[in-house]
């Protein structure tokens, strides 16, 4: 959803699966949710923990919880005993999920990348991938867009002739958001805007939104304004930020929200007419025009709509969480100054995922408590990164995902959120002193940390120091320092040196010594 992808190297994928994706949706015959899902396995790594650390959406289908995640999706039916991989395979193949969305037996997820250009490391659409039978089997389509040498076309949006920017690349136009009704697919892409398929993802479509000048349209107004995110007077367009989608949620197969960088758009015949709420444009409005996420729940028999609202181009705009009950018509405001990524409910308890931990409010967004510190209660792992990205519930037990770990804890009447947690992590057992190793590897500095995995001895003394290439000292992270004797660890390492400066991409090697034993040498690769 959102900024919330993590960088990744990233490659061509081809068209999978033709035969699955000309199946006609109505078709299928809509099927009882099973309990657990039996997935083939299609397994790398261990069964007992997660593939990758860094996760950025959750959903949950019965007693299922499915991780996009760094290196594709991971899946657990038994609250993380065990797990399933589906990364190796096409058409995951490693890559990372910036989304996944579901109706009944059909279920979509968005293949994110990255590439190096001019202007640095960009975020790269690889396409999507889509399941027709719970999530069993799937296939891939390429990321929508306009035929290459395409500059701009038209849409015919009632009586009106619209003119477009074709989108003719993968660069900056990844599918940050999902949105599946049992009619129609929508993906929210920055460069692409807002896209629809109801034909299995064979075709999408792109869907007109209010400029930023006009606060809502219908299909018989007579209108006239382009339809693109940037400005561009060599084809005679002029953009809208309000045509630059991240967010996109579904209330049955007729109410659509969308969150854009000009505020929050609503349709409730299927995405034909929208009306756009923004920070300029009401008395009570919501916080800030860029929307990242939307959620809702029932509180009280009254729908609550939530967005992660933030400060857009007003100076007086803030990071907020904005929340309606009236369906956009006014707004309230929480949690002014925090990023929220993204909301996950469980009944009429509502939690935010943002940059400074989760927070959980069982009052309507009046009052909130939240948890920064991560630590898992049985093996004392320390979870390094406090900013949140997803959070979803399945009964009492609450998952919370970061660029570290992925986490639960308890939240019913005999524990209450955030006291005592459990780390999943993607790490392969150390058992002896003597054996150590880094993970992930290679890891990006700027998102995540390295964290080294080693085996202590009797003694319980260690030490841990960083050299480039050409074996210069780098970092010291341990100087014969106390651990529990023979037992596992993990130390981290941010990506700096002694001085606190980022290091440069390149190889280092991490020397470990348990007690007075003999190195133990580990090659890791900072890759940005």
């Amino acid at each position: 959803m959102q900024s919330r992808s993590s960088g990744i190297i990233s490659h061509t994928i081809a068209l999978l699966g033709v035969l699955l994706l000309t199946v006609n949706v109505s078709e299928i015959k809509a099927q009882q949710l099973p309990t657990t899902l039996k997935l083939e396995r299609a397994l790398v790594g261990p069964d007992d923990r997660p593939l990758s650390n860094s996760a950025v959406d959750l959903h949950v289908r019965g007693d299922t919880l499915w991780v996009a995640g760094g290196k594709g999706l991971d899946v657990t039916t038994d609250g993380g005993g065990t797990w399933q991989h589906l990364g190796d395979t096409a058409p995951f193949d490693l890559e990372a999920i910036a989304g996944i969305a579901a109706h009944e037996h059909i279920m979509w997820a968005s293949l994110a990348g990255s590439e190096e250009t001019d202007q640095g490391s960009l975020p790269k659409g690889l396409g999507l991938a889509v399941s027709m039978d719970y999530g069993r089997t799937w296939s891939v389509i390429p990321q929508p867009m306009e035929a290459e040498g395409m500059s701009t076309y038209e849409i015919s949006y009632g009586d009106n002739t619209i003119n477009a920017l074709a989108v003719t690349t993968d660069i900056n136009n990844i599918s940050y958001d999902i949105a599946v009704t049992s009619r129609a697919v929508f993906i929210a892409s920055f460069a692409g805007g807002l896209r629809t398929s109801t034909d299995g993802g064979q075709s999408f479509s792109p869907v007109v939104l209010p400029p930023d000048q006009i606060d809502a349209i219908s299909p018989d107004e007579t209108l006239d304004f382009d339809l693109s995110p940037v400005n561009r007077p060599d084809l005679g367009l002029v953009e809208s930020l309000n045509h630059r989608v991240f967010s996109v949620h579904a209330m049955g197969d007729d109410t659509l929200w969308v969150g854009t960088a000009g505020g929050i758009n609503l349709s409730t015949d299927g995405g034909v007419s929208w009306r756009k709420f923004s920070f300029n444009n009401q008395s009570e409005p919501i916080s800030g025009n860029f929307v990242v996420a939307i959620g809702h729940n029932i509180i009280g028999g009254v729908t609550h709509v939530w967005a992660a609202t933030i400060n857009a181009q007003n100076p007086i705009e803030h990071r907020a969480v904005s929340v309606t009950t009236n369906m956009g018509e006014t707004w309230r405001t929480a949690l002014r100054g925090e990023f929220t990524h993204n909301f996950g409910f469980k009944g009429e308890v509502v939690y935010a995922a943002t940059n400074s931990g989760i927070y959980r409010s069982d009052d309507a967004g009046y009052g909130w408590v939240g948890v920064s510190r991560f630590v898992d209660t049985q093996s004392r792992q320390i979870a390094a990164e406090e900013r949140c990205y997803a959070v979803a519930a399945i009964g009492d037990d609450v998952y919370v995902a970061n660029a570290d770990a992925l986490m639960r804890t308890r939240d019913d009447d005999m524990q209450f959120f955030g006291q005592e947690w459990t780390i999943f992590r993607a790490a392969q057992a150390v058992t002896i002193a003597g054996e150590a190793y880094a993970y992930p590897n290679p890891f990006a500095p700027d998102d995540e940390v390295l964290r080294i995995r080693y085996h202590t001895g009797p003694g319980g003394m260690v030490s841990i120091r960083i050299y480039d290439f050409a074996m210069m000292p780098v970092r010291t992270l341990l100087q014969h320092a106390s651990r529990t004797p023979d037992s596992e660890h993990d130390e981290v390492w941010d990506g700096t040196n002694n001085e606190g400066k980022q290091v440069a991409n390149g190889v280092y090697y991490i020397q470990v010594i348990a007690d007075e034993g003999s190195p133990v040498w580990i090659k890791a690769i900072a890759l940005q």
